[in-house]
């Protein structure tokens, strides 16, 4: 995908549509729809529901907690009716509030799902760190005022990657059946004021990833050594762990799927570090039967076991 190509308001497109959502999560409890509050899903399946004239709804890659925010969220689902490519992108971008877009959508095979078919998903969490309070960015940073180390909290961090169990580092509501989670890397880089933790696994528990910043904090800080990290791991233990980072650090920028379903590439967002110059897919997958599994998984004859579903 270019950044800049004519979308085709000719052609109606039919069978499973896989689209690509970026918003602000700010006003939002999350992605999923909820009965009691603002979501991102229920904003935009009425704005399809418009477009189509028809009841539509849709899956996502994965749910987002409440204030979260997503460059490349994917959702799919199935059309009551044919409608161009032109038509489903500006037509639900008409109906859908400003801090919610589609930014492309794609025909894809019935065998395609966002949430089981995905390989991986990657967040990055952004910290600025300077002493005075941000502005432009307030929305979309956690703020920090004391220097950080960058490069303890990088190597802290490389004791999360693999599979284990992430019992530290999960809400004490999550939901999940299994504590488990593979991850396939941890970066924490500096671009001058800024501080990333770049991070993708096959899947996240409730507040993992703001759980696993709060801790890099405090090493970055000082006030914890580059062994913390691995040592509030091998506790298994919610309680003994670190602060909860808040929401408006916490971007959802990718996920990633086998070459077979062709989606678009984008640059990985959010817009502050889209000079890095990365865009999807660079990263190479780890060779784990979970992966395998799902490169190959076929929804016409599922026969997963939990654990590969996790």
């Amino acid at each position: 995908m270019t950044l800049f190509y004519h979308f085709d308001e000719k052609t109606p497109l039919t069978g499973r549509l896989a689209m690509g959502i970026e918003y602000d999560g700010t006003r939002y409890c999350g992605f999923q729809r909820l009965n009691h509050a603002a979501s991102v899903q229920a904003s935009l399946e009425d704005a399809l529901s418009k477009v189509a004239n028809e009841p539509i709804r849709v899956s996502a890659s994965g749910r987002t907690d409440s204030g979260v925010h997503a460059t490349r969220q994917i959702v799919h689902f199935d059309p009551p009716v044919g409608r161009s490519e032109k038509a489903w992108i500006f037509g639900a971008n008409t109906h859908l509030p400003r801090d919610i877009a589609v930014r492309w959508v794609k025909p894809v095979g019935d065998d395609f799902h966002s949430r089981l078919c995905a390989l991986g998903r990657r967040y990055r969490y952004v910290l600025l760190n300077q002493i005075s309070r941000p502005v432009l960015e307030r929305a979309n940073v956690t703020w920090c005022r004391d220097p950080l180390d960058a490069d303890a909290m990088h190597r802290a961090a490389q004791a999360l990657v693999g599979e284990h169990d992430f019992s530290s580092f999960r809400a004490a509501g999550c939901q999940s059946k299994t504590p488990w989670r593979h991850m396939h890397f941890v970066d924490v880089k500096r671009y001058g004021q800024l501080v990333m933790i770049d991070i993708q696994g096959n899947a996240f528990l409730h507040h993992m990833i703001r759980n696993i910043a709060g801790a890099l904090v405090s090493v970055g800080r000082g006030a914890q050594e580059e062994a913390y990290i691995g040592e509030l791991l091998a506790l298994k233990n919610r309680r003994k762990g670190d602060v909860t980072a808040p929401a408006c650090g916490l971007h959802f920028v990718d996920s990633v799927y086998d070459e077979r379903f062709d989606l678009p590439k984008e640059p990985l967002g959010p817009h502050l570090l889209s000079f890095t110059g990365e865009w999807t897919g660079e990263r190479e997958l780890p060779d784990t039967p979970r992966v395998a599994y799902r490169r190959n998984r076929s929804l016409r004859n599922p026969a997963a076991t939990p654990e590969q579903e996790a």
